[in-house]
């Protein structure tokens, strides 16, 4: 971590954060009372199987919503100051100067009838006021920055490899110089050895931009690989964040446990996958008390009935009863 993520205060903090998706007149809440901060030069890792609120958390952040969702509790504040993250026109100003996002899936996300260096120049433009001169030097700047040769900007997109065009996309995050680039799981579509590249430059960049990263993946290796810390979701809330050493070593919340048993090991003999048993729950009728209840090996009686909170447990947090009556046993032994 660079000397500058130890800044006085939080460069984005995140309290009671809950979004709620409306369909067919029928609404469920996707995260539920999310918080956390992150710090200049951070690089933080969202974590947990699919519809545990990950893309949602980040999309909220960005104020990048889909119209039938809204923020209905909670708040963001950028570096002190509220973002409005539930109005569009009003959070123009901060995505991309601010936060930007690299998608996942660039094939989709870039436009495939206009060459690559018109789309990275363009940003420049309307978020920088630049000329179409001084935007297009920037974009090809950006291009050597994440390792295409400036002169491939005249190609359009499908003349491209994935990795490349994945390449695109950060370059594209980085055109107006945020302190934010958020991941949507940017490596998922690329093979192991573009993923190990990818993952690589990101690094790198992180480093010398200090950029703080917030990388959404349901790969716990992918977090081993690039990320400071971690945060463990599921069904919309976070349940365990802590440092990636710590995570990995000592997982505090027994779905934490589970995925990390997940990742078959070859180096220690484990190369069969152990898939954690039953189904995520359904957001529209979630299990009462802890969401994971229904899953856990170590589920216990007041985990069907009351939700968890997510308590300081030593350097991390972790939303668990069994660690909440472990805390009251030892206080109890000692008073």
């Amino acid at each position: 971590m660079t000397n500058s993520s130890q800044e006085k205060g939080p460069l984005l903090e995140v309290s009671g954060l809950s979004v709620d998706y409306g369909l067919k007149g029928v609404s469920s809440r996707a995260i539920d009372r999310v918080s956390f901060a992150l710090r200049a030069g951070e690089a933080v890792g969202l974590v947990g199987e699919s519809g545990s609120g990950k893309t949602t958390t980040a999309m909220a952040i960005a104020g990048l919503l889909s119209s039938n969702a809204r923020v209905s509790e909670g708040e963001v504040r950028y570096r002190g100051e509220r973002l409005p993250i539930d109005d569009d026109a009003a959070m123009r100003p901060h995505r991309w100067s601010e936060t930007s996002v690299v998608f996942q899936g660039a094939m989709n996300a870039l436009n495939p009838v206009h060459r690559i260096i018109k789309q990275i120049a363009e940003p420049c433009m309307l978020k920088l006021g630049m000329s179409r001169g001084e935007a297009t030097a920037r974009a090809r700047e950006l291009l050597e920055l994440v390792g295409i040769p400036a002169d491939r900007g005249s190609a359009y997109p499908h003349e491209l490899s994935g990795g490349m065009r994945q390449r695109v996309m950060i370059a594209m995050a980085l055109a107006c110089r945020p302190s934010i680039v958020i991941g949507d799981e940017p490596t998922t579509a690329l093979d192991v050895i573009t993923q190990a590249q990818i993952l690589k430059l990101l690094g790198e960049l992180r480093s010398r931009l200090n950029l703080a990263l917030i990388l959404i993946t349901h790969d716990l290796s992918v977090v081993a690989e690039a990320c400071d810390r971690v945060m463990i979701m599921y069904s919309g809330r976070i349940v365990e964040d802590g440092t990636v050493a710590e995570i990995f070593a000592r997982p505090k919340h027994p779905y934490t446990r589970l995925l990390i048993d997940s990742i078959p090991n070859p180096a220690s003999g484990k190369k069969m996958i152990r898939p954690i048993p039953g189904d995520p729950p359904n957001l529209v009728n979630r299990p009462s008390g802890c969401a994971f209840h229904p899953r856990c090996p170590s589920a216990m009686g007041v985990c069907a009935t009351e939700v968890p909170s997510l308590d300081k447990f030593g350097r991390g947090r972790v939303a668990c009863h069994l660690h909440r009556s472990s805390q009251e046993d030892k206080v109890a032994v000692h008073a």
